[in-house]
């Protein structure tokens, strides 16, 4: 692990640094508060870990910051605009992506075209015309496209399964396909919904790695939920623990480890 992912932030980024704020977001179905008043300030370039126990409202939280859950209250700030009414499309485009903590890759395309298929949404230019004549802007951006996504399958170590279907990969490959999907058109923002699922020590290490490459530029914030405790307190820079729908803390790993609150309510410690 790179000595940077072991500084501490602030426990809250200066505005000009934030890449993603929650205020005062509130979810209910029916009569149950999945949650409630919750804050999140993440900044660019951090890894923010979200942990608490099962039910504490994690995934609701992460639907709510992708778009697909509008929150019944607060608010949802993405790069100083407010985006809490845009849907889940407008914000992938804007920038913030999302995977799942079920693999949610398309099957039946092999790994490269599911890569590109994250490019797709910007078109080639110039129409059905290009696309009769091949104009010479069209191929140069195929072109482009392409090397995009052969350099980000290197990076999730998928060259030699790039013309392999996605649907006939183990769960560790099929994890850094849905990332490489993610991360191959320059988010700015990207949640990884338990990312280390299914994987054994070998490739959750390789997905630490990874997960700190593409932060290792400053300008991409990554939040994860993940309930591998030692994964989280190894890769990410603070901690929001959740714990029935509000926030029990925020901090650092260290202080996080040391809190008799979370201990008691997530750590299984007294």
């Amino acid at each position: 692990m790179t000595a940077a992912a072991t500084v501490e932030q602030p426990a809250d980024p200066a505005e000009e640094s934030v890449a993603l704020r929650l205020r005062g977001v509130a979810v209910r179905f029916g009569g149950i508060t999945a949650l409630s008043d919750v804050d999140l300030s993440v900044a660019a370039g951090e890894v923010h870990g979200l942990i608490g126990p099962n039910g504490a409202g994690k995934t609701t939280l992460f639907d709510v910051i992708s778009g697909v859950r509008a929150p019944d209250g607060g608010t949802v700030h993405f790069a100083g605009s407010d985006i809490t009414r845009l849907g889940a499309v407008s914000r992938a485009r804007r920038g913030l992506r999302r995977t799942f903590q079920r693999v949610q890759s398309f099957g039946w395309l092999t790994v490269e075209e599911n890569v590109l298929s994250a490019l797709e949404w910007r078109g080639g230019g110039g129409g059905l015309v290009a696309d009769l004549v091949a104009f010479p802007t069209r191929r140069s951006r195929e072109r482009a496209r392409r090397a995009r996504a052969a350099e980000v399958i290197a990076l999730c170590g998928l060259t030699s399964v790039r013309n392999e279907s996605a649907g006939s990969l183990p769960i560790g490959l099929a994890r850094m396909v849905e990332l490489a999907r993610a991360i191959v058109d320059d988010p700015r923002v990207l949640l990884l919904d338990e990312p280390t699922s299914g994987l054994d020590e070998v490739e959750a290490a390789r997905l630490g790695e990874r997960i700190q490459e593409i932060r290792s530029g400053g300008e991409c914030a990554v939040v994860l939920v993940e309930h591998d405790v030692g994964f989280v307190m190894e890769h990410c820079d603070r901690i929001t623990v959740l714990d029935l729908g509000s926030v029990l803390a925020v901090g650092g790993p260290a202080e996080i480890k040391a809190d008799p609150r979370v201990r008691a309510a997530y750590l299984g410690e007294a």
